[in-house]
């Protein structure tokens, strides 16, 4: 090798190391610079680490703990931060689908995890019994230590990819190895059926707002007509909302024109959100039932109806979320939810922020086994 062909390798190794030391002195000295803005938290991490009688989490646990303590003295009642597991379980529900291997888990009463296979999923095709005891996930041991949380998340992942479930089935208890491919997995967000007592009247159950909740509900709708269905109750109650944009769609299917919802971010001019033309649910026989659980983009739906007197409203005054969250995805995949903008109904007044939509038929939710809010809809609905 030449003196100078060695004399630039020697430069090119001098220079990478430099690189590499100023980068790091300048990282460490914006750290720095960021601790030093939080002299009190500072302080007192300092004196937990040098005189608290029990060890510190790690430094993931007290960053999280030190992210919900910043929210907290935010004021934004409405801002929530979600570890790494939970936005991966939300983000599944409010897009509808996921992939997976079709099961639902249990727990008895000796505390052990019951694995059950849906009909034709994948874990059924696989031979998983229902009943069998879940003991493994891939590196997950199962335990009482482990949430429901962490064992969907480890069974959950990406379409095409395979996961390893262990369970034991009785009598013998024996391990049994499962290797299972990965599908796409259905999360639907409405249920429907005839009421046993009038079969002319179709219920339709809307537990989440997703991405895929208006299709659901057409869907719905159609299915129950073939069945006989010429009135149908909207059940909205317990519904806590979801995506805003899944919610002015669903508003959307049942209007003809009019407007759903105006929005305003801050410092930034408003913002409506119009129908452009008659939804093809727009004829139906409708009511929609609520109660104090109906927030966000739930109250979307039923806010608008009522606005344009498309339906009434059956129940109880709903929740009065009238704000919208921007979720931001963090580095460790954990997230922040933000409440940016706010959103109203014209037409509703007050604002549904001030003490939630109220409805056109006032009913408490009754005695325990008797749904009297779904009897007074039905009746309503046999009556108009």
């Amino acid at each position: 090798m030449s003196r100078f062909r060695y004399l630039i390798i020697l430069l090119i190794v001098f220079i990478g190391f430099a690189s590499a030391f100023l980068s790091g002195y300048f990282l460490k000295s914006y750290f720095d610079r960021q601790i030093d803005d939080f002299p009190v938290l500072n302080q007192a991490y300092n004196i937990l680490e040098d005189h608290a009688y029990v060890d510190l989490p790690g430094s993931i646990s007290l960053e999280y703990g030190m992210i919900r303590g910043m929210l907290d003295a935010s004021g934004d009642r409405f801002a929530v931060f979600l570890e790494p597991v939970q936005h991966e379980l939300e983000t599944n529900s409010l897009q509808g689908s996921f992939g997976g291997i079709g099961v639902e888990l249990n727990q008895n009463q000796s505390g052990e995890i019951l694995i059950f296979p849906i009909l034709d999923g994948p874990a059924f095709q696989a031979g998983i019994q229902s009943g069998d005891q879940l003991l493994a996930v891939d590196e997950l041991i199962i335990n009482q230590d482990v949430s429901f949380d962490d064992i969907h998340a480890a069974i959950r992942g990406r379409i095409g990819d395979k996961v390893k479930v262990v369970t034991a089935r009785k009598p013998d208890l024996f391990p049994l190895e499962f290797n299972i491919k990965r599908e796409q997995i259905h999360l639907p967000s409405v249920t429907r059926h005839i009421d046993p007592d009038y079969p002319r009247i179709g219920i339709i159950k809307v537990n989440v707002i997703a991405e895929s909740t208006p299709e659901e509900i057409q869907n719905a709708v159609s299915d129950l007509e073939r069945k006989g269905a010429e009135h149908f109750v909207l059940d909205l109650r317990n519904n806590g909302g979801g995506l805003l944009s899944a919610g002015v769609e669903t508003a959307k299917l049942f209007l003809r024109n009019g407007v759903v919802i105006q929005q305003q971010y801050r410092g930034e001019d408003i913002e409506s959100f119009n129908v452009n033309k008659p939804g093809p649910l727009e004829n139906i026989s409708l009511i929609i039932l609520i109660n104090q659980s109906t927030a966000s983009a739930a109250e979307i739906i039923a806010g608008s109806l009522q606005a344009q007197n498309r339906a009434l409203l059956v129940g109880e005054p709903t929740f009065g979320k009238d704000s919208i969250q921007l979720v931001f995805d963090l580095q460790d995949d954990s997230s922040l939810h933000v409440t940016a903008a706010k959103w109203w109904i014209p037409g509703i007044d007050p604002p549904i922020g001030e003490g939630g939509l109220q409805p056109d038929v006032s009913v408490l939710p009754g005695e325990a086994g008797s749904d009297l809010m779904m009897k007074v809809a039905i009746q309503s609905l046999l009556e108009n």
